[in-house]
């Protein structure tokens, strides 16, 4: 028996498949560039495109999968190829075949990504975020628009389907495998720090201020959660909010960087006054899965800049 992971061999899903592996489940991961499938140990690779249907159902001919934890983007990626409406059929397409296997192979759960962003785009940007709040239809960005479409299909299609459909509404998440984040600036902190140069800061979306603060989760929690959400026996609740539970200023980074790094040239401006402080309240996944941060900002910053000092350049 094993788990379908999509998105297994990217930034949080490496982190998730450790964490199944760590509880004792076998893992199966899909690329999408044609490869020769490889098993190690307790995890196979395969080459499969989720957007393909015929693909991933011969997977299952291949692989006895009894649950699938879909961390692979629904959604048009990257965006602006010239082809709206052809990118957006596939992005949905991909989470019908996801739900479409799920109910060949006779899957009891199955695990989506969703963001934070579903509750940032509805105007919540300030103290704790939880599951039940209600959000707007509304998303500036892709990544929240197809999430929040993501959720309401996967609501549709449990009901429709008996299949039990989880939603892990993730926060912003940093760590080894990372990269440069268009909405926050810890990930250039971090490098910055480790390499001896100032941070670039060129591809956030908006200048990133000392005061700026967010539900910040280290990568190795994150995929412990998830792990936790899809190994629990019984789950009261179809969406949890993974993250850890409180709010990261970039002060607070730098602070932490600094305790190892102390010649660091990584300041930022001050004085955003009125910064957003959001962070997602986690009691639901507490409760249900025990889950519990591990990594402090101090403790995070430290792994990942001794992740990157071993010669690791992401």
């Amino acid at each position: 028996m094993s788990i379908l992971v999509t998105g297994g061999l990217g930034f949080i899903g490496s982190h998730t498949v450790q964490a199944l592996l760590d509880q004792g489940e076998h893992c199966v991961l899909v690329q999408r560039r044609a490869s020769t499938p490889d098993r190690t140990g307790d995890v196979a690779v395969e080459q499969a495109d989720i957007r393909d249907l015929a693909s991933l159902r011969a997977v299952g001919e291949r692989h006895d999968i009894t649950g699938i934890v879909h961390l692979a983007g629904s959604m048009p990626w990257p965006p602006n190829t010239g082809a709206p409406v052809e990118d957006a059929r596939l992005a949905l397409g991909s989470l019908f075949n996801i739900m479409q296997v799920a109910q060949d192979w006779g899957v009891r759960r199955v695990g989506v990504a969703s963001t934070i962003g579903v509750y940032l785009s509805s105007g919540l940007t300030e103290g704790a975020l939880t599951e039940d709040m209600p959000l707007s239809m509304g998303a500036a960005h892709l990544i929240p628009t197809f999430k929040k479409a993501g959720e309401l299909l996967g609501g549709y299609l449990a009901d429709a389907t008996g299949i039990e459909v989880v939603n892990y509404r993730i926060s912003g998440t940093w760590g080894p495998r990372g990269h440069a984040d268009p909405f926050f600036a810890g990930p250039a902190l971090v490098h910055a720090a480790a390499r001896g140069v100032a941070p670039d800061l060129s591809g956030l979306a908006a200048t990133p201020y000392a005061e700026d603060a967010l539900d910040l989760c280290y990568v190795k929690d994150t995929g412990r959660a998830i792990a936790l959400l899809h190994g629990a026996e019984k789950l009261r609740h179809a969406t949890y909010n993974v993250a850890s539970g409180r709010a990261t200023s970039n002060a607070e980074i730098i602070a932490a960087l600094r305790a190892v790094v102390p010649d660091a040239d990584i300041d930022l401006p001050t004085g955003h006054a009125g910064a957003p402080r959001a962070w997602l309240d986690i009691t639901r996944l507490h409760e249900d899965t025990g889950f519990t941060p591990e990594y402090d900002t101090a403790r995070a910053a430290a792994d990942y800049l001794a992740w990157l000092r071993d010669g690791h350049d992401a």
